[in-house]
């Protein structure tokens, strides 16, 4: 399973592919806006460079289907490695599915966002989407569970062989990681500070501070011991010494 970051910080963007567990970021504009980008096709571009060949996903700001289109080839032309997010329906409930087949048609990566049922991410597979979004603490909100939709959209996908990979994003705590993982998704888009929860372990720390306080009993006894060897030997040499 690969792990996308979930942010528009370009700092935790670096620090998380300096441990290596990261495989990509997503972004959105809420995000983007929350991390203080008021130019966020400039913060793509920078954000894309440091990602170097990992994919970064960029939303489209419209609900108007010509003008999602337009942005879509625009946002694939600022990076090789930009996949453009296309919601899976306009605010007035029509399906953004054309828009999604043709920027696949035209070679670019598409995820196809905001889907909140099989039904939504069988058809965004279908149109040709790169990567499709279950939104699972969204889902939930809902009272529906979202294992189970994820794990119907996987095993649909792999019985009838298409490519496209489930992204599971809103995610509400650590716990949904393992949740999604179990499930079957290809994807869990973390926001950094549950992949920071999901790192530690109070009894970790406890367990590290004890290996630690008995290493360094254990050198300190090395070091008294070779002390008093020195001291012994030194002390044999003078008596020797004293003899001759």
């Amino acid at each position: 399973m690969e792990i996308f970051l979930d942010t528009g910080d370009l700092e935790e963007t670096r620090y998380w592919l300096a441990q290596g567990v990261i495989d990509g970021v997503t972004t959105n504009p809420s995000i983007m806006l929350s991390a203080g980008h008021f130019e966020p096709r400039g913060a793509a571009q920078e954000m894309a460079a440091l990602l170097g060949s990992l994919p970064l996903s960029v939303e489209v700001v419209t609900d108007d289907l010509p003008e999602m289109l337009d942005q879509g080839r625009e946002l694939a032309s600022l990076a090789s490695n930009i996949v453009v997010k296309i919601p899976i329906e306009t605010t007035q409930g029509q399906p953004c599915l054309e828009v999604i087949h043709r920027l696949s048609r035209d070679g670019i990566k598409v995820n196809a966002t905001a889907c909140l049922s099989f039904g939504q991410a069988m058809l965004a597979a279908k149109a040709g989407a790169t990567y499709v979004s279950l939104f699972g603490g969204r889902i939930s909100d809902e009272g529906n569970d979202p294992r189970r939709v994820i794990g119907l959209t996987a095993d649909w996908m792999a019985r009838w062989g298409y490519a496209a990979k489930i992204i599971v994003g809103s995610v509400r705590e650590a716990i949904n990681v393992q949740d999604a993982a179990e499930a079957g998704a290809h994807v869990v888009t973390v926001p950094p500070k549950f992949l920071k929860q999901l790192a530690d372990h109070h009894y970790s720390r406890y367990t590290v501070k004890q290996f630690l306080a008995d290493g360094r009993a254990a050198q300190k006894q090395v070091e008294t011991r070779v002390a008093t060897r020195i001291l012994s030997e030194a002390h044999v040499r003078v008596a020797g010494g004293e003899e001759r």
